[in-house]
């Protein structure tokens, strides 16, 4: 079997010749060592700061050239997710970005007073102050429009495509769509400038019925976008948009039902039957009370099963395995910062546990994720491909 074909044997419930592994994303440390550089891929404030500088040609020439390299030497990943951050939709070819001021070695402030930090841990540049957040009040009528047609540059599909035209005959590609929408809509996106999480989690209490019209919108429009987006030649859309931290959901299931799950629904649907490709979904936390609902949402496969978050997967695999296809299996906390050992454990231990009966995607937890210890990562592949063979 090619990669792309033991993916889809066991989307489809059939029993592949070999357990596939995929990962939600591979950061630029690992990246870097095994393509023997150092590499814009995956490497997310240094990609920002480079688009800051203009540099952006330079940055997407990276990701594509270097994740090209990386997933032709590493013949064990059956599936290649091209819809991560800092290595698939790219800017215009053409953009202008606005260099913000520095503060400080790790803080930037932009023209309109919001504020971006970087994180040691995650090698990620966020936003954490935004003066707009809450400014303006909105109500349904904002909303009660026709979503236009965006005019999205080909240029920004440059590296997405280049990937396609380089694996869509031998891997399964999980590439880009529309938004996901899902709790997009509170996190304070339909303010101006975006951001404030707390202040959109307030307004399904406060603007209910802003927050739904929001929803129906934003399905709307992504549903026009998907079409620019999904590109021909991948194999599934990717989404990573999370529910949950590690004690539960953000918002009690109940609400989760009533404002979340219809917009998830219609997004799913409309992937599966205007596009024909299956619905691969990240989600980190403790999501226990919403597996029903992801059951019910129509997702394919549920990858980042979080096992310090009370997640296991062989519960996902004997509950709800004939529903959605269960992803992962080797806790990222032992690939950042546990021994060899630990790792060696882990995958036989998912070997064991996971693989009989096929119906298992192996793979981290979440991601291998920055600050991954080479030695670590190496012996999950070592010890993966002694195991993986059915």
């Amino acid at each position: 079997m090619t990669s792309k074909e033991r993916v889809i044997a066991v989307l489809n419930q059939e029993m592949p010749d070999k357990v596939p592994w995929g990962e939600w994303a591979i950061d630029f440390d690992t990246v870097g060592r095994i393509i023997g550089r150092d590499t814009y891929y995956r490497a997310k404030a240094k990609s920002q700061i480079a688009l800051w500088e203009g540099r952006r040609d330079e940055v997407v020439q990276s990701w594509k050239e270097d994740g090209i390299e990386f997933f032709r030497k590493m013949e064990c990943f059956d599936i290649i997710n091209i819809s991560a951050m800092a290595s698939s939709v790219a800017p215009p070819k053409d953009y202008s970005y606005e260099t913000p001021k520095k503060i400080d070695d790790n803080t930037w402030e932009f023209k309109d007073g919001s504020v971006v930090k970087y994180s040691d841990i995650t090698a990620d540049i966020t936003k954490v102050y935004d003066p707009k957040v809450g400014t303006k009040s909105y109500t349904p009528a904002d909303f009660d429009k026709e979503p236009e047609p965006a005019g999205i540059d080909d240029s920004c599909f440059e590296v997405v495509d280049a990937f396609i035209e380089e694996f869509a005959a031998d891997r399964f590609l999980m590439g880009p769509s529309g938004s996901e929408v899902g709790m997009h809509i509170i996190d304070g996106s339909f303010d101006e400038g975006g951001g404030g999480f707390e202040h959109g989690l307030m307004l399904y209490i406060d603007n209910p019925d802003t927050v739904k019209a929001a929803i129906r919108y934003e399905v709307a429009k992504s549903r026009i976008l998907d079409r620019q987006f999904i590109r021909k030649g991948q194999d599934a859309v990717g989404w990573g948009q999370d529910f949950s931290s590690t004690q539960g959901p953000f918002i009690s299931p109940a609400m989760f039902r009533e404002f979340v799950l219809p917009g998830i629904k219609a997004r799913v649907e409309n992937i599966h039957e205007a596009h024909g490709i299956p619905v691969m979904k990240h989600a980190c936390g403790n999501n226990k009370l919403l597996l029903d609902m992801f059951i019910e949402a129509g997702y394919d496969a549920y990858q980042s099963i979080q096992k310090s978050a009370g997640m296991d997967v062989m519960d996902i695999k004997n509950n709800y395995g004939e529903s959605i296809l269960p992803w992962g299996g080797i806790p990222v906390e032992n690939l950042e910062s546990g021994s060899t050992d630990d790792v060696k454990n882990d995958v036989v231990h998912a070997m064991e546990t996971y693989k009989p009966g096929g119906r298992y995607i192996f793979g981290s937890t979440h991601s291998i994720a920055v600050g991954t210890i080479y030695d670590n990562f190496m012996t999950m592949l070592d010890q993966f491909e002694k195991h993986r063979t059915y």
